[in-house]
């Protein structure tokens, strides 16, 4: 890591310590894991925002580039925005903040202020780009038009979510709803949007609303090929030999359940084998990010095992905000 910025994580490990303990001198030995835990929340940090970053202008490049010159419109919260611009005078930078904005504020409710904040940047960097940048437009061709502006939009949504949050907030709905109503998220996704072809093949016409189901299509699919869809649950299993301070911070720090299996390491010719408690938690994709930074804190050798886990029944998933 830089010099410079070494002395500046350990500046600040330091100052944080001396206000905890305001009689008692500072070791070295308690600035080296406070300044591990700095470094790999920075290091987590540049690689959501560069991914946040990355998805904004691909968005912004299937708007301008191929939706907007030629009157398309997409699902979701970028769909209605698509709506309003149609048929009022106001700018769409300006409608996909105004749009997006009760879907943040349930994020924040529901998810995390950690995860509303960074939505709430990419969404205001979005409407930036949008405003400000010229894209080139690429073809009149319809077809084309409607594949290809919803792959870079799709692409946009996908490396947003791999950054830890969402430039469609429609996203953050359909996972409230799915855990109020029995419905999965893409069924939620798809009642929305149906709802949305159908104002489109009014306002507009009944071929931009069916261009627009094949730009949606492509654009769900492209976020499938990049995050693996956005499922609410992804089943977590953690192996460390930190597992108790991994038990500690799914517990206290992250408020998540975990079930905590009794295991055995083995390697070796001999088939050496060893105690080893083994973890698994539950968690929303969205929150994978956060999950994975933490595990990072505590321990960067963990070996951990992720799956998307379909259906739920029974027992009890924590449904408060990470803190």
């Amino acid at each position: 890591m830089n010099p410079f910025l070494s002395k500046l994580l350990v500046d600040l490990a330091r100052k944080r310590l001396e206000k905890k303990q305001v009689n008692k001198p500072v070791s070295k030995k308690q600035i080296v894991p406070l300044v591990r835990r700095f470094q790999v929340e920075l290091s987590h940090a540049v690689k959501e925002y560069f991914f946040i970053i990355i998805g904004v202008f691909s968005a912004g490049f299937g708007l301008k580039g191929f939706l907007l010159p030629n009157k398309f419109i997409d699902g979701g919260a970028t769909g209605i925005s698509l709506l309003l611009e149609n048929v009022t005078s106001l700018n769409l930078g300006l409608l996909l903040v105004l749009v997006n904005l009760p879907f943040l504020i349930l994020a924040y409710r529901t998810i995390g202020n950690k995860f509303a904040i960074k939505s709430i940047a990419a969404i205001t960097l979005l409407a930036t780009v949008v405003h400000f940048v010229n894209y080139p437009i690429v073809t009149e061709d319809k077809l084309l038009i409607a594949v290809f502006g919803g792959f870079f939009l799709g692409l946009g949504i996908g490396m947003s979510i791999r950054g830890g949050s969402v430039i469609d907030g429609t996203e953050v709905l359909a996972i409230f709803l799915g855990r109020k109503l029995s419905l999965t998220i893409g069924d939620v996704l798809l009642l929305i949007n149906v709802i949305i072809f159908a104002v489109g093949a009014y306002i507009l016409s009944i071929e931009t609303a069916l261009y627009a189901m094949l730009t949606y299509l492509a654009a769900a699919k492209t976020v499938d090929f990049v995050v693996d869809g956005v499922e609410e649950y992804v089943g977590v299993t953690i192996i460390s030999n930190h597992h108790e301070e991994l038990r500690i911070m799914l517990t206290e720090k992250l408020r998540r359940a975990c079930t905590i299996y009794a295991g055995k390491g083995g390697y070796g010719k001999q088939g050496s084998s060893y105690d080893k408690d083994i973890i698994y938690t539950v968690v929303t994709r969205l929150e994978l990010t956060k999950l994975q930074t933490e595990i990072d804190k505590i321990d960067r050798k963990a070996f951990i095992i992720m799956g998307v886990v379909k259906d739920l029944k029974g027992g009890m998933i924590k449904k408060k905000p990470m803190k």
